[in-house]
C-alpha cells in the first residue's frame, strides 16, 4: 500500500532506501564540519518525509557506538531545478528511541543550523 503524502504534513516513519542512504552519505562532510566531529559510523536508519516545493527528509542517523544519533533535515528540490539535496538543520544528542519529528530553522529549535554553509 502506498504512503499518501499531504502537502506540509510529515509522513509516517519509513525504512531507509538506497536513495536516502546515498543522500545522507553525500552530506557527511558538511555534518562533520558543522558539528566539529569526525564520524567512523554514519548510517541513516529511518526517516520521515514532508512534501513541500520538493521533499524534506527528517532522517535519524547513527553516528557512533552505542546510543549516539543525530537527526538531520534535508531538502531535495524538485527535479526540474537540477539542484542537489541540501542540509538545512541538525539536531544532535539524539538516542535510538527519540521520535523523528518536524524541526525548523527557528532559533527556538535546539540544534545546529547550516544557513551559513548551505
Amino acid at each position: 500500500m502506498a504512503t499518501q503524502e499531504v502537502v506540509g504534513g510529515l509522513v509516517k516513519l519509513s525504512a531507509v532506501s538506497c536513495e536516502i542512504q546515498a543522500i545522507v552519505r553525500s552530506l557527511k562532510p558538511m555534518v562533520e564540519e558543522m558539528l566539529n566531529r569526525s564520524f567512523s559510523v554514519f548510517h541513516a536508519i529511518s526517516y520521515r518525509s514532508q512534501l513541500v516545493a520538493g521533499q524534506n527528509y527528517f532522517v535519524k542517523v547513527v553516528v557512533g557506538d552505542g546510543d549516539d544519533y543525530i537527526h538531520i533535515r534535508v531538502l531535495e528540490p524538485l527535479p526540474h531545478t537540477g539542484e542537489q539535496p541540501s542540509l538545512h538543520k541538525i539536531e544532535s544528542d539524539k538516542k535510538l528511541f527519540d521520535e523523528i519529528s518536524y524541526f525548523s530553522e527557528s532559533p527556538h529549535t535546539q540544534g545546529t543550523t547550516c544557513s551559513s554553509l548551505c
